[in-house]
C-alpha cells in the first residue's frame, strides 16, 4: 500500500484561529491538486504554541476539528494536526492530535509528554494512550513534538507502525535536535517518520521549520527550510516491510 503525503509548513498566527484557517485552506487545495492523499499540519496549528493559559482550549468537535473535518470531506483526503481540546472531566485541555478521514471520522491522540521545560504541563493535561490508525492499509502512529525525545514510546509501537507522524512547534535554537531525533526514530524503528514544524515567530520564540520526511533507512527524502512551503513524498508499507526483512534488527530487541 502506498500514499502521497503533503507536509504543510506555515507561519502560524498567534491566537487567531480564523486567520490560520484562512491561510491553511488554499494550501490544502494545492496539496490535493498535486496528488496528496494524506496531509499533515503543525502542532497547535490553529493558535500557535499557547501553553500559558488553560482558556485557550476548545471542546472536542470545536472550530479546529471542524476545520479539519471540512478539509477532509471537501477534498476527500486524510488530514491532521494538533489543537488544544477540553473534555468534560477536566478544565485543562489536552494537546490533541486530531486526524480526520475522508469520510469525516475523527481520530484523537493526546500528547503523552507535555513540554515541562516550557510550562505546558501547568495548563495542559497529559494523555496516556498510544494511537495507531489504519490509513488505507498503512499503519500510522501519532505523536506530538516533545514526544519525539522519548525513544521508548516509539519502540513500544514499532511492530504495528509503518509511519510515525509528528507535528511540532520546535524552536530554532534546538533545530539540530529536531532533525537528529526524527532520523533516529526512523532508523531505530525502521519506519517512515514525518515531521511538520512551523516557521516564523510566536510567544517569544523563533522557529526554523526544517520539516522532514524520512524513510525506514533514515534517509531524508523531503526537506524544508525556514519558509512557508509544502513538502511532498511517496511512502509505502511495502518499503517498510522490505527494509525490516532485509535488515531484521527488530527481532533482537530485549
Amino acid at each position: 500500500m502506498g500514499m502521497k503525503v503533503a507536509v504543510i509548513q506555515v507561519d502560524t498566527v498567534w491566537e487567531d484561529r480564523e486567520v490560520n484557517f484562512a491561510q491553511i485552506a488554499p494550501l490544502v487545495s494545492t496539496a490535493v491538486e498535486n496528488g496528496a492523499t494524506f496531509i499533515l499540519l503543525t502542532e497547535m496549528f490553529s493558535t500557535g504554541f499557547v501553553v500559558d493559559r488553560s482558556d485557550i482550549g476548545e471542546p472536542e468537535g470545536g472550530p479546529s476539528s471542524q476545520f479539519l473535518s471540512k478539509m477532509a470531506t471537501q477534498h476527500n483526503v486524510w488530514i491532521g494536526g494538533s489543537c488544544p481540546e477540553v473534555t468534560s472531566d477536566d478544565p485543562r485541555p489536552f494537546n490533541s492530535f486530531v486526524l480526520v478521514s475522508p469520510q469525516g471520522k475523527q481520530h484523537r491522540y493526546h500528547k503523552i509528554h507535555p513540554f515541562t521545560y516550557g510550562g505546558e504541563d501547568t495548563y495542559f493535561r497529559p494523555g496516556n494512550e498510544f494511537v495507531t490508525v489504519d490509513v488505507d492499509g498503512i499503519r500510522v502512529t501519532l505523536f506530538v513534538c516533545y514526544d519525539l525525545r522519548f525513544a521508548d514510546e516509539f519502540w513500544k509501537t514499532a511492530a504495528n507502525t509503518d509511519v510515525y507522524v509528528v507535528p511540532g512547534n520546535w524552536p530554532a535554537s534546538r533545530r539540530e535536535h529536531w532533525m537528529a531525533l526524527l532520523r533516529a526514530r526512523a532508523i531505530e524503528n525502521q519506519a517512515f517518520v514525518i515531521g511538520c514544524n512551523r516557521v516564523g515567530s510566536g510567544g517569544g520564540l523563533n522557529y526554523a521549520g526544517d520539516s522532514r520526511v524520512i524513510n525506514p533507512l533514515g534517509e531524508v527524502i523531503a526537506a524544508a527550510g525556514d519558509v512557508s512551503t509544502i513538502l511532498y513524498a511517496d511512502i509505502s508499507s511495502e518499503e517498510v516491510q522490505t527494509v525490516r526483512t532485509t535488515f531484521p534488527f527488530m527481532q533482537d530487541r530485549r
